[in-house]
């Protein structure tokens, strides 16, 4: 009989934190700008220049600490991470190895095997390094110190994860909370959220663990699932085969769909770490803690349970449009300016997220207002647009954020509902259509839709379809 294996997990999340400035300096944080533009004496590790530390790290640590169940250490130190490297200009990192802000949390996923609390081993502060660029054209490799010194998390699981899916589902409930908090974007594509994978099989059955690999470069959920699954069947395939799987940190080729080994696994005492001398411990009290639990929002587990009690909607509605808290701000105040949750839920979920598929957006990205949104339903619930004109007004008001209201009047998109002028388009859509009036009374039922097409099609689209069809059953 085969062996059956089991996969073990654990994970650690980088994330960049939404400060303006950097963790010790004032540098800006933005994304992109030229190389090396954001850059002062400090990130870029010039002999005698001194970190001072930016409170707004500190206060974003605590928030997400406190939200993942964790346990805030109220006297946190920073430690020197010591290895050499072209992006990392001082020869340290600025990082947190014995007494980080955070410890003991977990956060409940739900998959497809029922629900599932996944252990938070601790959460640190750190500064992230610079970037390396390898020219493949002039065989040099240059280096941009933009992003040296911008403020992370990391956050370390216990390996208690046992598939991609339980993986995905860590990973979303993780991001959700933290863009909830404001605390950073997670936009993995722009490496806001960086994720290396600790993996290893073992027989099923035995609590022995296997030998560890840490997977890195996985920039997107998919790519993680991918390595996941290839990194657990080479495993597997080393040990059917008698080999030994080694301790290494490999890099994930997503294009090719493997991962190569790109050093031997290190431990902390690699690093020699030492207590940082230019930093002085980070003490929280009572009332800083207290204030930060104070201002933390309501999150997405709090609002799927007021949804339901405030706004009368479907659970599985609830879900879709918290998923994101930009979604959830749109709905709520569309909902309360428009009067009708169920409608502002069903533009969010319909048409927005057809759009935002089109257009290869995030949830996060979108621009419109809820004063907008809130006046188109309003406009479609009176009547006053039809359906198809409201679903092409919503395009532009997507698109450009237009006053729905304004834009209908200047294009003149209002419905026809004149009777009079109705009965004369009709009465020419009957003498130009014979074979379909024929049809239709011969008892071919899909004839009339032939008919209210070609009138809507005259009516340039600026009539009640309902109305239209019940005219010409009359006038048939």
């Amino acid at each position: 009989m085969a062996k059956q294996y089991e996969t073990v997990i654990g994970l650690e999340v980088h994330v960049e934190l939404a400060t303006r400035t950097k963790i010790f300096c004032s540098c800006s944080t933005e994304f992109g700008g030229a190389p090396n533009a954001h850059t002062c004496p400090v990130c870029t590790g010039m002999p005698g220049a001194l970190p001072v530390l930016n409170r707004q790290v500190v206060e974003y640590a605590m928030a997400i600490g406190l939200a993942v169940n964790c346990t805030i250490t109220r006297e946190s130190k920073f430690d020197r991470k010591n290895y050499f490297y072209p992006d990392n200009p001082q020869n340290y990192q600025i990082s947190q190895l014995y007494l980080p802000i955070a410890r003991d949390g977990y956060v409940e996923i739900e998959t497809g095997g029922g629900r599932k609390r996944i252990r938070i081993h601790e959460m640190h502060m750190e500064e992230d390094a610079g970037k390396l660029i390898h020219d493949e054209w002039d065989d040099v490799s240059l280096v941009d110190y933009n992003r040296s010194g911008v403020p992370l998390v990391e956050i370390v699981s216990e390996p208690d994860m046992r598939s991609a899916e339980e993986v995905i589902a860590y990973l979303e409930t993780l991001r959700t909370i933290i863009q909830y908090l404001g605390a950073s974007d997670c936009k993995l594509q722009e490496g806001s959220m960086r994720v290396d994978v600790n993996l290893s099989v073992r027989e099923a059955g035995t609590d022995k663990p296997g030998t560890r690999t840490e997977m890195k470069n996985l920039n997107s959920f998919k790519a993680i699932a991918r390595a996941i699954e290839a990194e657990r069947r080479r495993q597997i395939e080393l040990l059917e085969e008698g080999r030994q799987v080694m301790q290494e940190t490999r890099r994930w080729d997503d294009n090719k769909e493997t991962s190569y080994a790109m050093r031997s696994k290190e431990d902390a005492r690699d690093y020699r770490y030492f207590p940082d001398p230019d930093l002085v411990p980070v003490m929280i009290d009572e009332e800083w803690l207290e204030r930060v639990k104070a201002d933390q929002p309501e999150l997405r587990s709090e609002k799927l349970v007021r949804y339901k009690e405030e706004f009368d909607i479907p659970l599985s509605d609830a879900e879709m449009i918290t998923s994101s808290k930009r979604m959830a701000d749109i709905f709520e105040e569309t909902a309360v300016l428009c009067g009708n949750p169920k409608k502002a839920a069903n533009w969010l979920m319909v048409e927005t997220m057809r759009l935002l598929k089109e257009h290869g957006m995030e949830p996060g990205d979108i621009a419109f207002s809820p004063a907008n949104l809130a006046k188109l339903i309003r406009l479609a619930d009176a009547g006053t647009i039809n359906s198809s004109v409201a679903k092409n007004v919503f395009e532009k008001v997507f698109a450009e954020d237009i006053d729905p209201e304004q834009y209908v009047e200047e294009m003149g998109l209002r419905t026809v509902s004149d009777e009079g002028a109705l009965r004369r388009v009709i009465s020419r859509v009957i003498e130009d259509t014979p074979q379909a009036v024929s049809d239709y009374r011969g008892g071919k039922e899909k004839a009339l839709g032939a008919l209210v097409g070609r009138t809507m099609k005259a009516m340039e689209g600026k009539a009640d379809p309902a109305l239209v069809g019940k005219i010409l059953k009359e006038m048939l």
